[in-house]
């Protein structure tokens, strides 16, 4: 089975500033990772760079096999739902900022049914309710687990997570945890949340941009 995703002495720098240097690791499909380390140490910075968000310098980043490019980043962004701290709605209610990307022409013919859509907000542990609230009286936890609704809604395979627990309660957490042991998903995270860490089989830890320690869950 080929890697997901696979980098290979990746290193990023804006502005002449380092931000990743020499990064090495792969990703399987159905796979769980987490990337920890201290503030500033790079780990948004490699979701970033997966989604072309980032100029890589010098080395590769491949998605299932092809090397990342302005061209080949726009089959890694159709696959992939990156979810960050504060996901923007991109409408004024709910409702209309779960469906916003069914407007668009290529996601047009794919809209989810009504039956649908409550399916997978009662998974995250969201009442039906909440479509009709405006989208800035609702929380951020709320917020983030309509965008993993979004992206679920999407049939998107790839997960690109950036502290997308820290807002959550323990029962909302665990509707994600549990949405995510899909083994159909691929999940690329960074969290410092021990819960998240535990249920996930990888853990690479970075520091000052570097990735400094990659092992399995329960593996020294």
């Amino acid at each position: 089975m080929s890697p997901s995703i696979r980098f290979d002495q990746v290193s990023v720098s804006v502005n002449e500033k380092s931000i990743l240097s020499g990064i090495n690791f792969s990703l399987f499909p159905g796979e769980k990772a987490v990337l920890c380390g201290k503030s500033g140490s790079g780990k948004s910075s490699v979701l970033k760079t997966l989604m072309g968000l980032l100029p890589v310098t010098q080395g590769l980043v491949y998605f299932e096999e092809i090397a990342l490019s302005p061209l080949s980043v726009k089959h890694v962004r159709s696959c992939a739902a990156y979810i960050g701290q504060e996901p923007i709605m991109g409408a004024d209610n709910v409702q209309d900022a779960l469906l916003l990307p069914f407007q668009f022409k290529i996601h047009r013919q794919h809209r989810p049914t009504e039956k649908q859509i409550v399916d997978v907000l009662q998974r995250l542990q969201l009442p039906a309710d909440i479509l009709k609230q405006q989208s800035s009286r609702i929380s951020g936890g709320e917020k983030q687990r309509i965008a993993l609704a979004r992206g679920l809604l999407l049939g998107k395979t790839l997960y690109l997570l950036d502290e997308v627990t820290s807002a959550l309660d323990t029962e909302s957490k665990q509707a994600v945890f549990d949405v995510f042991s899909d083994p159909g998903l691929t999940v690329l995270s960074v969290a410092h949340d021990l819960d998240w860490q535990e249920r996930c089989d990888i853990i690479f830890e970075l520091d000052a941009g570097r990735l400094t320690e990659g092992r399995r869950h329960g593996n020294t």
